[in-house]
Formats: C-alpha cells, sequence, structure tokens
C-alpha cells in the first residue's frame, strides 16, 4: 500500500525536509501510512537557532497581541476539528468519537484558555514604611522551551504545552511522538495564517534519543516540559542537570480506585468502566487498580464485568466503537504479557484476553487490537499491581477497612492520582490527606478544572501544570525593590 503522507519539520515557519523518515503505522491496520522525519542535532540546532532569534520580538509583543494571535490558531484548529478528528484516530487508534468530542475541542481550548490567563495575571507588592521602599515582583519569560509530548494525547498535549510557553512569552521547540506525529504538523500549517511570527514555534519529528536528547542537552534551551514514561523522565533529569535546567515532568501511574460499600454503584460503574479503559486504558490517569470493600466486592465485580463486556472494540471509525487499537504492536505485546504474567501467577481472568474471541473484519486483522481484561485474585506484590501497564487491563481486589487500604493504595512507586467512590465527605476529607497522589476524584473522574494543579507525587513527576503552576514555570519571577 503506497504512502499517503510524508511529514516534514516547521522551522522557523517554513517546512523543511529530512533525507531520513520513520515509518508510522496505522494502528486500526498495522500497515506503514505515514513517513516521520528522522531528525538529529542539527535539526534540532536549526530550530532552537530559529526560535532564539525570534525571542526578543515575540517576548516584547503585547500580551493583548499574542493572546489575539492564538485566538486564532484555536479558531483555524476547530474549523479543521473534523479532518483534525480523523487523523488523531488514524494515526493513534483511538475512536474518532474520543478524538472528535475530546482531543480536538481540548486543543482548541487550551490555546484559549491561556489566550485568556495572559490578559488577567496580577503581581504582588509590598510597602516598607519604616525603610520607605517598595518592592513588587515581574514575571518574565526565560526564552526557548524544549517541549516533549506523548503518543496518547497527542494535540491535546502538546497544546497544553505550547499554549502557555507562547502566551508567557517564549519561544519554543517541540518534539511530538514519533509514533503520533500527524496532528502537530497539520497544527504547523496553520500557524502563519493565524499571523504567528517565524520561529515562535518550531516543530522537529524524530526519535526520542536522538532529536529529544538534542533538545534537553542543548544549552540555548534553559527549561524542558515533558510528558512520558517515568524511565526517560528520570533520563532526562540526569542529562539535563549539569546545566541546572527548569524542569517540568509528568510520568507515569498506577492509579488507584477505591470504591467503599456506601458508593453510588449506578453511577460508580459505568464511570468505573470508563476509567479503567477510555483511550485503549492509555491514558496515565486511568483506574489500573480497583479496590472494592468487601460487603459489595462481588456484586461491583458481577456488574463491572458484565459492563466491561458491552465494550464495543473494533473499527476507529465506527461510530459504535468505543474502544479502538493500541498504539503498536510491540505495545499490545508487552500489555498482553502481563495478562499472562497475572496466569502464571495464578490470577483469575474474568474477561477479555484469553477468555473470549476478538472479532474482527478482515481489513482489521492486522490491526492492533485486544478486549479489555479484568484480573482478580491478584497480590499487592505482582507486577500487574506494581507496574504501569497503560492499556486496557485492571485489577480489582476486596479490602476491608479504610486504614488498609490507604496503605495498600499508597504502596507503589507512583503518585498520579485517585478515585473515592463514597458519600461520606468526612472519609474523603480524611483520605485526600493520606493518598500519596497529585489528583484525586471524588464519585467521578477526568473532571478536569485547568486553573488547577496538576501534576503527581513520587515517580509521578515533577511539578505542577495548571493556570497559575504553568504560567509559573514558563516564566522567571524577580523582586524589584525601590527606594525611595
Amino acid at each position: 500500500m503506497p504512502v499517503e503522507l510524508v511529514l516534514q519539520n516547521f522551522i522557523d515557519g517554513q517546512f523543511v525536509g529530512t533525507e531520513n523518515h520513520i515509518d508510522s503505522y496505522n494502528p486500526s491496520t498495522g500497515e506503514v501510512y505515514a513517513k516521520v522525519p528522522d531528525s538529529g542535532e542539527a535539526e534540532v540546532n536549526a530550530a532552537v537557532h530559529a526560535a532564539k532569534e525570534a525571542f526578543p520580538g515575540w517576548s516584547e509583543t503585547p500580551a493583548a497581541e499574542r493572546s489575539r494571535i492564538m485566538n486564532r490558531i484555536a479558531d483555524l484548529i476547530e474549523s479543521h476539528l473534523e479532518e483534525f478528528a480523523q487523523a488523531e484516530s488514524r494515526d493513534q487508534g483511538k475512536p474518532v468519537s474520543l478524538a472528535r468530542t475530546v482531543d480536538i475541542p481540548r486543543a482548541v481550548y487550551n490555546f484559549r484558555f491561556f489566550a485568556t490567563t495572559i490578559l488577567h495575571t496580577t503581581d504582588s507588592s509590598t510597602y516598607l514604611d519604616n525603610m520607605q521602599a517598595t518592592n513588587y515582583t515581574i514575571r518574565t519569560p526565560l526564552g526557548v522551551a524544549g517541549l516533549i509530548s506523548p503518543w496518547n494525547l497527542p494535540l491535546y498535549l502538546l497544546t497544553w504545552k505550547i499554549a502557555p510557553a507562547i502566551a508567557c512569552g517564549n519561544t519554543v521547540v517541540c518534539k511530538p511522538s514519533e509514533m503520533t506525529s500527524v496532528t502537530a504538523w497539520m497544527m504547523c500549517r496553520l500557524l502563519n495564517d493565524a499571523g504567528l511570527p517565524q520561529g515562535v514555534v518550531n516543530v522537529v519529528f524524530g526519535y526520542g534519543p536522538k532529536a529529544g536528547e538534542a533538545i534537553v542537552k542543548h544549552p540555548d534551551v534553559p527549561l524542558v516540559s515533558f510528558t512520558g514514561s517515568t524511565l526517560v523522565g528520570q533520563r532526562i533529569t540526569e542529562q539535563s542537570a549539569p546545566q541546572c535546567k527548569k524542569l517540568s515532568l509528568e510520568l507515569g501511574g498506577k492509579n488507584p480506585c477505591i470504591i467503599f460499600a456506601d458508593a453510588d454503584m449506578e453511577k460508580c460503574i459505568p464511570t468505573v468502566v470508563r476509567s479503567s479503559f477510555a483511550n485503549q486504558g492509555e491514558v496515565c490517569l486511568c483506574s489500573s487498580r480497583i479496590f472494592v470493600q468487601r460487603s459489595v466486592y462481588e456484586q461491583f465485580l458481577q456488574k463491572f464485568v458484565d459492563a466491561t463486556r458491552k465494550i464495543q472494540v473494533g473499527n476507529p471509525g465506527d461510530p459504535m466503537t468505543t474502544m479502538g487499537a493500541l498504539i503498536s504492536k510491540e505495545h499490545l505485546n508487552k500489555v498482553k504479557g502481563y495478562v499472562n504474567l497475572a496466569y502464571e501467577e495464578g490470577a483469575t481472568i474474568l474477561c477479555g484476553e484469553g477468555k473470549e474471541d476478538l472479532k474482527l473484519s478482515d481489513d482489521l486483522k492486522n490491526g492492533y487490537y485486544m478486549l479489555p481484561t479484568v484480573i482478580t485474585d491478584v497480590k499487592d506484590s505482582s507486577r500487574c499491581m506494581q507496574e504501569e501497564i497503560f492499556g486496557p487491563v485492571t485489577c480489582v481486589v476486596p479490602f476491608d477497612t479504610e486504614d488498609e487500604v490507604i496503605i495498600r493504595a499508597n504502596n507503589v512507586k507512583y503518585g498520579l492520582s485517585a478515585s473515592l467512590w463514597t458519600q461520606d465527605v468526612s472519609r474523603t476529607m480524611r483520605m485526600s490527606r493520606k493518598l500519596e497522589a497529585g489528583t484525586i476524584w471524588t464519585n467521578c473522574w477526568m473532571v478536569r478544572d485547568l486553573n488547577m494543579p496538576f501534576g503527581g507525587m513520587k515517580s509521578s513527576g515533577v511539578g505542577r501544570e495548571g493556570l497559575k503552576d504553568s504560567v509559573d514555570f514558563f516564566t522567571e519571577e524577580k523582586t524589584v525593590c525601590i527606594k525611595h
């Protein structure tokens, strides 16, 4: 089958080709459909140079003008929403319906949110009457920001970094995942039409160890924002340490969902199914450890498994599909490997992989699909309960007391998010203080207010993202003292 797309880097407002390319696969069919630039140090150097040259002019552009341009970018993406949704689905494997209702609208909103934010920021000041001195703070952009985004929510998370960075007056060099580069390339085609000055946003495609590391190590990139695996986050920390770079790292998760006997099961069941298997389970916030109070354990388990079996796995373009294909053959095998491990350890597979046959049409036979899988009778020490699987697999285990489940929920190296299901507000307040997680949802999941800080504890990351936190990260705060 002929390759349909050959992408190019976007440097200094121009598309620039490369000699070597990376095959990009359509996860739903397993076929190569695009070629992505295999960039390295030379391409990154050119992008950083362009960003550095553009920085003085962009940083001095009035906030109102930066806001206008960002809103124009949002308008242009929104006007092509269906094209972006189709492309995101084809590139990543997720249902088109999910890309259409979540990924692309959120990318649009990211630009609008920070375009508004910069019009309403305030600084602090103090007056020392005994010294006759006034102190006040100002925030200034840092320069060229290195932005590295993952493959699971490609445009959603890339724009979550670009928007606050350029809103604050920085210029950027971005590296999307080499497996999901198409929508970033499509966005670049709109930037000049939006009136964005050349060099403000530069996008270099390629592998992490080549293009990504070149960004992280570059002496003219003083800050790096990364979303991805904990292992890569650790490597970025090591590489950037000699230059004391500013880092924002949103890393992996092994998120507990804790269901008490007083939970509203009619609301709980469908939400926990979604929190376990949304986007094929390829979300760092997915519920991969479900703790259920013993008195309602069997009741929950039956209803949860019944609801999981109703998930429609198949063609991402089919409106009835609720779960598409995983990102790659290698990742599919990795996820299935955890299910095999559970079998070997004596756990029980209630539904999904190895229990039911996955029926696919002939054109999807080579795609990277698997059924949503529920595992029980698994020990807390199992790798299935300790390691981030990042796929449609979740473990369900019983617990007895509040104190017990807090200890068990915290017994992993991660601390990104947690979910509680209870009608007891006092319990929620107690547990929220004791759970080691950056975000704790109660009787809901993935309800996000972008004004609030988002990030993880322990091996789930460093720093926070959100209105104030993103502005803090992408600026340097200075104190000015005037004696008068």
